[in-house]
C-alpha cells in the first residue's frame, strides 16, 4: 500500500511535469525575417517591383501625387484604400468612400509609407507584422500578418 502510494505520487509529478510544455517564446527578430522572406517571395511570384525601404517595409508608387507636403504625427490624411492578407483575403475597405486620420495614430506601416506620396498619389504597401499589428490578433487579422494595402491620398492637411 505504501509503495502504491509513492507510485502514484510519482506518475502525478510526471504528469504535472508533462503538462508544463514550455511555451515558445515570440521573438520580433525572427518573425520580422520570416516576414521579409515571405514579402520578398510574394513579390517575386507577383511580379511587384516593389522597393524595400530602410525599416524593411516594402512599397510600391502607383502615382506619386502632386505637391511637397511635410507630413508630421499630427498631419491629417484623407484616403481611399483597401487592406488585404497576402492570400488576397480583403479584411478592410473604404469602398470608395474616402476616410480621414490622423497620421501618427495609424499603423507603423501607414506613418511609414504615406509620406513617400503626395496629394493625388497612390501607393502600395507591403506591411511586415511588426510595423502592423504584430503579435496580437485585430479583428479578422490574424496575430503575425504581413499587410497589404493600396493607398490612394485624396487630401493632405
Amino acid at each position: 500500500m505504501f509503495k502504491l502510494k509513492y507510485f502514484i505520487l510519482l506518475i502525478c509529478i510526471a504528469t504535472s511535469f508533462a503538462a508544463c510544455k514550455k511555451a515558445e517564446l515570440y521573438s520580433p527578430a525572427a518573425q520580422f525575417t520570416a516576414d521579409t522572406t515571405a514579402i520578398r517571395a510574394f513579390i517575386t511570384a507577383n511580379s511587384i517591383p516593389a522597393i524595400k525601404d530602410s525599416y524593411g517595409v516594402f512599397y510600391q508608387i502607383l502615382e506619386p501625387g502632386s505637391g511637397s507636403f511635410s507630413y508630421s504625427g499630427t498631419t491629417k490624411v484623407t484616403v481611399d484604400y483597401q487592406g488585404r492578407l497576402l492570400n488576397g483575403t480583403v479584411f478592410d475597405d473604404s469602398n470608395g468612400t474616402p476616410r480621414t486620420f490622423t497620421l501618427g495614430g495609424l499603423i507603423l506601416g501607414w506613418q511609414i509609407g504615406i509620406p513617400y506620396i503626395q496629394k493625388g498619389g497612390k501607393i502600395r504597401l507591403l506591411i511586415p507584422s511588426y510595423y502592423g499589428y504584430g503579435e496580437r490578433a485585430a479583428g479578422s487579422i490574424p496575430a503575425n500578418s504581413i499587410l497589404d494595402f493600396t493607398i490612394t491620398l485624396t487630401n493632405v492637411m
